[in-house]
């Protein structure tokens, strides 16, 4: 992985001389930023820094890198030394400077051992020459002049973007005393991206997806370990999105990868889970805490169904807002066991809530075939869409479920329907999915809600791929 310092110069420990002219019989030396890519192919996980350049003309009478607020950094450089440049083509900067963190290779156009004559600084980042996503920045020119401390100094710029993210959470209210499971950070969302932090008590669990996180991992660790109250640090790496990285990481269930394992319990809006640390994701879809709420309080009189329940957060706030059944359906046995755990830790009525083992289409094939419904439906599945060309066939997926929620749902009831497949988020055609369902099921909906991830999930407007969690509250007629 190559750190990508939008044009200033190397450190000295990483410092590369500009080539000398070529002697006549000798071969030509390689221009230093084709030994740059060399290297970053043979050691990902070294980190050089680099300047990101625009390509817009800028006058030949200054130098561009001296004229920036980063070109203080070019005087503390060692003589005939120089950063890589990583060119963006014409009409990419603007993208940039807006906030997008995501410099794919699509962008670059060149990269380059001396600065230009024409091109003008607006950042530094990280640079990975396997990764789709070449650089992922990490300041931009303004930043720089604001906070030049952090520039260049990754220990610095974890610790006040950490420090940053535990103030917008407690300026939200998180932890309280009725909650102590959130996201603290949530990637791109809150300026680190690939790093997914969740808190759950007084465990850290950390996913990785980004080549950058991994060699920083030492310093993620220490500030997590900083923060009040945090005993325990899991790390969890996304094995596959990794090895897109130029990383084989070793399986995540790895002991040394963890201080802990197993269970823990957590409180949400006052409901105590069992979640497993070896479950989905990071073990609990916090993500869902607000439309869980929304569930609890406009359960009271009603028949429940949850399908692809998990280990229970609709079902169990269901039965505390008031419902007089609840039934959760999944497929998984151990996410079940946890489910029928949650129930004893709340002290619930097993009379009034159970769950079942069966697959979520066949569950609701038979309920419509008995001729069943329910006053409120959530229809929560896993990720049908991973990525953007499985979007088509998902989309049968969605809507073959979404008709068949339907189906079972009363006349005049209530259905929560949602994606959590990013695609199908970001291509803006749910709504059309879900009236198409409502068609093959004979029925007519109308939109009550809609809304996505939980406030602890930020979102940078700047990068609308942010957006993965579609959650609408549907009246069923």
């Amino acid at each position: 992985m190559l750190k990508v310092h939008l044009q200033a110069r190397l450190v000295k420990s990483l410092a590369l001389p500009l080539p000398s002219p070529p002697a006549p019989p000798r071969p030509r030396p390689p221009a230093p930023w084709k030994r740059l890519a060399l290297h970053a192919e043979v050691s990902i996980s070294s980190a050089y820094p680099v300047f990101i350049c625009s390509h817009s003309p800028v006058s030949s009478f200054f130098d561009p890198i001296r004229d920036s607020q980063l070109g203080f950094l070019v005087d503390t450089l060692p003589e005939n030394t120089c950063l890589a440049r990583v060119v963006l083509k014409k009409g990419k900067t603007q993208l940039f400077r807006d906030g997008n963190p995501m410099v794919y290779s699509g962008a670059v156009d060149r990269i380059i051992g001396r600065p230009p004559p024409k091109t003008e600084a607006i950042g530094w980042g990280l640079y990975n020459s396997v990764s789709m996503f070449c650089v992922r920045l990490m300041q931009l020119e303004e930043e720089v002049a604001r906070d030049p401390c952090c520039v260049l100094n990754m220990d610095k710029l974890i610790e006040a973007r950490m420090g940053e993210a535990i103030e917008l959470r407690r300026s939200m209210g998180l932890p309280s005393m009725d909650t102590d499971a959130f996201r603290l950070v949530n990637s791109e969302g809150d300026r680190l991206s690939g790093l997914i932090v969740d808190i759950f008590g007084n465990v850290a669990v950390v996913a990785s997806s980004a080549a950058w996180v991994e060699k920083y991992r030492a310093e993620i660790e220490l500030c997590i370990r900083k923060i009040s109250g945090i005993e325990h640090v899991r790390w969890r790496p996304s094995i596959e999105i990794l090895k897109e990285e130029g990383l084989n990481i070793l399986d995540e269930s790895d002991p040394s990868s963890s201080d802990i394992s197993g269970t823990v319990k957590v409180k949400e809006n006052g409901i105590r889970y069992s979640i497993s640390l070896e479950g989905q994701k990071t073990g609990f879809y916090a993500d869902q805490r607000e439309s869980r709420q929304l569930i609890s309080s406009i359960s009271k009189g009603k028949r429940v169904l949850d399908i692809c329940c998990y280990s229970g957060g609709f079902a169990l706030n269901s039965a505390r807002g008031g419902a007089i059944d609840v039934i959760g359906v999944d497929s998984s046995l151990p996410a079940l066991e946890l489910a029928r755990e949650n129930i004893v830790l709340n002290e619930m009525d097993p009379s009034r809530i159970s769950f079942v083992k069966e697959d979520a289409t066949a569950f609701m094939k038979g309920a419509a075939s008995r001729q069943e419904s329910w006053d409120l439906v959530i229809l929560d599945p896993p990720k049908l869409a991973p990525r953007r060309k499985a979007l088509q066939s998902a989309s049968g997926m969605y809507r073959s479920l979404n008709s068949l929620a339907m189906k079972i749902t009363r006349p005049g009831g209530l259905l929560m329907t949602c994606s959590c497949s990013g695609a199908m988020t970001q291509s803006g055609i749910f709504l059309n999915i879900l009236q198409n369902a409502a068609s093959m099921a004979g029925r007519k909906i109308t939109v009550l809600r809609q809304a996505g991830a939980a406030c602890d999930h930020p979102l940078d407007p700047s990068y609308p791929e942010g957006a993965y969690l579609s959650n609408v509250l549907l009246r069923v007629q």
